[in-house]
């Protein structure tokens, strides 16, 4: 008998369920791709190409519709003997400058025998090379920068939607898209880059429930053989989608999760308890994988909110915080960061959403300030932080959550014992 064999009960197609899968139509965008149709319909005309700015949060079908909407127009190009068109599609992630985008423009555009090295040019030589790049393929050229906001220069940005302009190409024309997920970035860009780059902007507005369920709706059709879906499988991943900032990415991975849960029981129909455990998995995942990415006074700082929620004190101000965190930072032998660190460390713990951040108005005697508490389960927190609570021992306000003794052998001698050296007072006590 076969260890593995095909099970093709629940599945008709998994991979209409991944990122990278396209479809054949984009649902839930019409607003915006009758807008980014608009603004590229230079291209069809042969004219200068619009340069684009495109934003709005992750999973929001900013690149999918990109991707969806250049693919059209290269076949619709194809039918006009006078147009050439090139479409490079580059995703920024990992590239943080100018010079590195250039390099990997250039080498986008040559062939593979051809490639340049990423390092060791200076910057004027990098981007000669990438003008007449452009330049020999005459036609249109649309350069997509995808995640934009990682470069932290926008020399690239100003140079691209200038290029013709400034005389350093001839030939072709080039139109810059630009995609990112996070609005600010356009308002840290130098005038001259914004008035450029941002020649046409299209804002992506996060899902609401019914788009989320036309997009589940039509994977679905591709994805599962018909009739394995119960009937509130779709509304259920769709709502839990629309909760968690609309993001159509988390939504096809829950129904992919469910869907799987289903497969690994031996299950008919995906129900509503596969979503529900599914999501329990994937926000375990989310979780530990934000906890674990923190730096280690980061884990401090977490440490230290988790046992003062479970105490009761929160929400809490950082001078509040403070205490406790330099209590724990010096049981693990470490210097604890000023205050102001220490906050940023809350700002980005509320920022991965596992903390929440409370604004307090005292008017003109008590001020502005802010409250942190705790957002997430304890259990799920505490599942990332093994090493952190390893290090500094267990606290008592987490003995229904951990047997201390199971952790004595690791924990060193002198910091385990937090009933001894720590009291609930200490989160009190003032931060100067």
């Amino acid at each position: 008998m076969a260890l593995f064999e095909r099970d093709q009960h629940i599945y008709r197609d998994r991979d209409a369920l991944r990122e990278d899968y396209q479809p054949e139509e984009l649902v839930g965008r019409d607003e915006e791709l009758q807008t980014f149709q608009a603004a590229l319909q230079p291209v069809i005309n042969g004219e200068q190409p619009n340069n684009i700015f495109i934003y709005g949060k992750t999973g929001v079908g900013k690149t999918a519709a990109t991707r969806y909407l250049l693919s059209h127009l290269k076949q619709d190009a194809a039918q006009y003997d006078d147009l050439d068109l090139s479409v490079v599609f580059l995703n920024c992630d990992g590239l943080t400058s100018s010079y590195q985008i250039a390099t990997h423009l250039v080498n986008e555009l040559r062939s593979e025998t051809n490639q340049i090295s990423t390092t060791g040019y200076p910057l004027a030589s990098v981007y000669e090379m990438l003008w007449n790049e452009l330049d020999d393929r005459t036609g249109t050229v649309l350069i997509v920068l995808d995640e934009i906001d990682h470069v932290q220069d926008d020399s690239i940005l100003y140079q691209l939607p200038r290029a013709r302009a400034n005389g350093n190409l001839e030939r072709a024309k080039v139109g810059l898209i630009g995609i990112s997920n996070d609005f600010s970035f356009r308002d840290d860009l130098s005038p001259k880059v914004k008035s450029s780059l941002c020649e046409q902007e299209i804002h992506f507005p996060a899902y609401n429930a019914t788009n989320l369920r036309a997009i589940l709706q039509q994977r679905s059709q591709v994805a599962f053989h018909e009739g394995v879906l119960s009937s509130e499988v779709i509304p259920l991943c769709a709502a839990y989608g629309a909760k968690d900032a609309g993001d159509a990415r988390q939504s096809i991975d829950l129904l992919m999760k469910a869907g799987d849960l289903a497969r690994e029981e031996g299950a008919d129909l995906v129900v509503e308890d596969h979503v529900k455990n599914g999501r329990r998995s994937l926000e375990r995942g989310r979780i530990k994988e934000g906890i674990m990415g923190l730096t280690e006074h980061g884990h401090l700082v977490l440490y230290a909110l988790l046992t003062l929620d479970l105490e009761g004190e929160t929400p809490i101000r950082s001078r509040d915080v403070r205490p406790r965190y330099t209590r724990f930072a010096e049981m693990a032998n470490r210097d604890p960061l000023v205050p102001r660190r220490m906050r940023d460390h809350l700002s980005e713990l509320a920022m991965l959403g596992i903390i929440s951040v409370t604004e307090r108005n005292e008017g003109r005697r008590g001020g502005t300030y802010r409250e942190y508490a705790l957002d997430m389960d304890v259990n799920l927190i505490l599942s990332a932080m093994d090493e952190t609570v390893e290090l500094v021992g267990v606290h008592e306000s987490l003995s229904e959550y951990i047997d201390p003794s199971d952790s004595a052998e690791s924990a060193p001698s002198d910091s385990f014992s937090f009933s001894d050296s720590i009291s609930s007072s200490d989160s009190l006590s003032p931060d100067a």
